[in-house]
């Protein structure tokens, strides 16, 4: 029998990168009894192994809890939420299957960038919200000061703030409780037609499709014949069951739980995330509010480096874009790497993950450009493209503007160290939008940029200028002309499409310089001499050169008429310049590199 709405809690975790989400989830694991002593490892809820060794969440996890107070037993679904920008796809649907969220705030911290955003979007969607501050065994913890600051950056108040500690269980209780008393059950109709939402879905090579749902209305039965609205199409309901947090199989779940099914669907693409699911036999006719559509602003070129492996990248991208809407790919061609695919992603720490993913879990290698972002181009015939490519940029006579992505970067930074960020953001055509103390000594600066400079290392440097203190968050703020244009690196008089870069006519000849200098190093020295150069259409902005390894041929001419040597050093010369016209140069995977790194000396 589905349980009972009233004695049900749905709740997310949310918090800043490295606040300590995945160790509370621990703790609220061990204290419910869930998982045996043996069972127990730290970051339980991170399945991925690169989320275990970089200590990041990457995929939202959902468990079923059973939780006894006063004699009452409670079910309690929790989901761990991961906390990087570019993840937060995730903890918005996470938070679309909830009534309340557990926001936890670092007391040695204090409120980040992060902590900010995802208040907000927990905000959006109408949750009660439960301030936890952790940490606090920590000597440096100040519980007071950080409350402080939650009530006046946030906006919320953190007079009931539970102060507890993921790492030794102190207040794990107390948020148990306030979970219970201050989280509303969930509200539905259980003798209405079916209606669940889709807030996650992976594949499973036994299964099919699996998706994970929480019931609004009606009950979802074992064997029962169910529709997705936006598809149209039917399944049969295979398997139906929850993660408590082992998976365990169930027989129904009614309104308000949270669970997963299989129903022999192919592929997660049937499966799209924020679709309703009714009963196919007696359908509802009002689906639920959708999520909003994840759009990647990030696209890079993947090639394999031996082209035998490209049916394998095909198969090892739609395998990884099954279990990441948010993730897209498309078949590209370069002339310099041959066939491969233009990828779509949220970030670089997305594109990161991704490509590690790849390398690790499919055993591939691979070649990755210089990632681009999503320009809006006008051309003077008044058509409007979408260009992501920098070498399918029209030819610079046909153009009228171009639009660039702008973000709204906030950064939460201590102010020793203010001067340096807005210096940074200065230097990267940033335009101020605000500065607000948060505290004496916490500072939140705002600053409109281009999401082409934020993508050039420009975290690195903002954590190099604050010595690891600025955290920051950003948002698509919208499109913005700018004076743009597309440097191309020739080598041998050859372009190279994968080394194209679209920048700011103003920084395009410091760019091509630096560029070309950095592929100098990295190219090597051939047969004859080879010319590498930085051009703007067929203007040519900047150029080097790669000196010629030089056989000695003189070297067996003892004495005689000087005329013998010049005839061997004239024969050399014509033997390069034939080379020259026919030579081919290969291009190491450090050149492609060397436009992300650009700004390291």
């Amino acid at each position: 029998m589905p349980h009972d709405p009233k004695f049900i809690r749905n709740f997310a975790i949310i918090a800043h990168i490295d606040h300590g989400k995945s160790t509370l989830a621990d703790r609220i694991l061990e204290v419910t009894g869930a998982l045996s002593e043996r069972e127990q490892r730290a970051q339980f809820l991170d399945n991925l192994d690169i989320e275990r060794e970089r200590g990041i969440t990457i995929k939202a996890q959902t468990v079923r809890l059973p939780y006894v107070q006063d004699g009452v037993e409670y079910q309690i679904n929790l989901i761990d939420t991961p906390g990087h920008v570019d993840f937060n796809y995730e903890v918005s649907r996470s938070l679309q299957a909830c009534e309340g969220a557990i926001l936890v705030v670092d007391a040695t911290q204090g409120v980040e960038a992060q902590t900010l955003a995802n208040v907000y979007l927990a905000i959006e969607n109408d949750l009660a919200i439960i301030p936890v501050l952790n940490k606090v065994d920590l000597p440096s913890a100040q519980p007071e000061e950080v409350a402080r600051q939650i009530e006046q950056v946030v906006g919320i108040d953190a007079t009931g703030a539970v102060q507890a500690s993921g790492k030794t269980g102190i207040g794990v209780d107390k948020i148990l409780e306030a979970v219970v008393a201050r989280i509303p059950a969930p509200k539905g109709n259980p003798d209405a037609p079916l209606r669940a939402l889709v807030f996650d879905s992976w594949y499973d090579p036994y299964r099919g499709a699996v998706v994970m749902v929480r019931v609004i209305d009606g009950v979802l039965k074992k064997g029962q014949r169910v529709r997705f609205m936006s598809t149209g199409r039917d399944y049969d309901v295979t398997d139906l069951g929850v993660f408590a947090p082992h998976p365990s199989a169930l027989k129904d779940l009614g309104v308000g739980e949270v669970g997963f099914f299989a129903a022999a669907i192919k592929s997660v693409h049937e499966t799209k995330i924020g679709d309703t699911i009714t009963d196919g036999v007696h359908p509802s006719t009002d689906a639920l509010p959708g999520f909003k559509e994840v759009k990647p602003m990030v696209f890079a070129g993947i090639f394999p480096t031996d082209s035998v492996e490209y049916e394998m990248l095909r198969d090892a991208l739609s395998k990884l874009n099954m279990n990441d809407s948010a993730f897209v790919f498309e078949p590209d061609t370069s002339e310099a790497l041959g066939f491969g695919f233009r990828c779509g992603f949220l970030g670089l720490l997305h594109m990161e993950i991704i490509q590690e993913r790849l390398e690790r879990e499919h055993n591939l290698d691979l070649i990755t450009t210089a990632p681009s972002v999503v320009y809006q181009v006008y051309l003077k015939t008044g058509e409007q493209r979408t260009v992501e490519n920098p070498s399918r940029l029209p030819e610079v006579g046909l153009i009228d503007h171009i639009d660039e992505p702008i973000y709204r970067v906030t950064i939460h930074v201590p102010a020793a160290y203010v001067g340096a960020v807005l210096g940074l953001c200065q230097g990267r055509r940033g335009v101020q939008k605000g500065i607000q103390y948060a505290a004496s000594d916490r500072v939140i600066i705002s600053y409109d940029l281009p999401l082409g400079e934020v993508l050039f290392d420009f975290h690195d440097k903002l954590k190099s200028v604050s010595r690891g203190y600025a955290s920051m968050d950003y948002e698509l703020e919208g499109y913005q002309t700018a004076d743009l244009v597309r440097v191309d690196m020739l080598v041998n008089g050859e372009p190279l499409d994968a080394l194209s870069v679209i920048i700011h006519r103003e920084n395009s000849a410091f760019r091509g310089r630096q560029l070309a200098s950095k592929l100098k190093d990295l190219i090597p020295r051939q047969q004859y001499e080879v010319a590498v150069q930085a051009a703007i259409g067929a203007k040519v902005i900047a150029r080097t050169n790669i000196r010629a390894l030089r056989k000695d041929v003189t070297a067996k001419c003892y004495g005689g008429d000087i005329s013998r040597k010049r005839k061997l050093l004239e024969k050399q010369k014509d033997g390069k310049r034939r080379m020259k016209k026919v030579g081919r140069i290969e291009l190491p995977q450090e050149a492609f590199l060397a436009i992300l790194k650009i700004d390291e000396t």
